[in-house]
């Protein structure tokens, strides 16, 4: 499917790497222009390198008075990726600590809150219609082990996105969630090396039989944001090769 983002303008974060990268370079290929967001300038050099044409925006989301400045200094927007995230592995629910649970929760959900405030204002008070869509997970919808802080942050993206796709449709502003299954992000492959998933068990469960690409999370995304997409809101829209929708690939 063919985007057109010509005289658009879309703020993604976490865009340093992963799947913001991906966004952010597809968008920009396709004649948007881009804010890119990152707490990790190197990762954004890089990125403005590859493409020129990219705005980039060095801020820690888990400040947020720091965070609102920096966005009320942008232009109004047409969209924004809430992409930015950490993985949340390192304990067991019975023993997870609540200043780690906090820290997930800084970084994944509380995070996509603030710069979806922000945006979102601006855009009602030019009355600009638009698309917000926010990255997600599976694990959103089922649990997954050792992944407490991180499963309650997905799902409460979710419950992000209802409630703004509420509040913000009578003023022309979509908002929805992309879910994510095992995607071959620099997150997951720091995952696998310090053995906290394992590629076999996904692909098992998988009938596609392979994990996902990063391009496979980014042309949903983008259809999100686009006109293609003008009567979808407050939806949560499950990319996972179909890993959810079985008890086994073989019995």
């Amino acid at each position: 499917m063919p985007f057109d983002f010509r005289g658009k303008k879309v703020l993604v974060t976490g865009a340093g790497k992963g799947i913001g990268r991906g966004v952010a370079i597809a968008l920009n290929k396709s004649g948007c222009k881009v804010y890119a967001l990152s707490r990790t300038k190197p990762t954004l050099d890089s990125l403005v390198e590859e493409c020129p044409d990219i705005i980039p925006i060095v801020a820690d989301l888990c400040d947020w008075e720091d965070t609102r400045e920096k966005l009320e200094k942008i232009e109004v927007l047409d969209g924004l990726v809430n992409n930015a995230g950490i993985g949340g592995h390192d304990y067991d629910a019975l023993n997870c600590p609540k200043e780690y649970i906090n820290h997930v929760l800084d970084n994944n959900l509380l995070s996509a809150i603030n710069c979806s405030q922000v945006v979102a204002k601006k855009m009602i008070e030019a009355k600009v219609k638009g698309s917000i869509v926010n990255c997600s997970s599976i694990v959103s919808l089922a649990a997954f082990p050792m992944g407490l802080p991180y499963a309650v942050s997905k799902a409460g993206m979710d419950m992000v996105t209802k409630q703004f796709a509420l509040e913000l449709g009578p003023h022309g502003i979509r908002v929805n969630s992309v879910n994510p299954g095992f995607v071959n992000t620099p997150l997951v492959q720091s995952l696998i090396e310090e053995g906290k998933v394992s590629v076999d068990f996904f692909i098992s469960r998988s009938p596609m039989g392979r994990i996902q690409t990063v391009d496979e999370i980014v042309d949903p995304t983008l259809y999100l944001l686009s006109e293609h997409s003008a009567m979808v809101t407050g939806q949560m829209h499950v990319v996972d090769g179909g890993c959810l929708s079985n008890i086994t690939v073989k019995v």
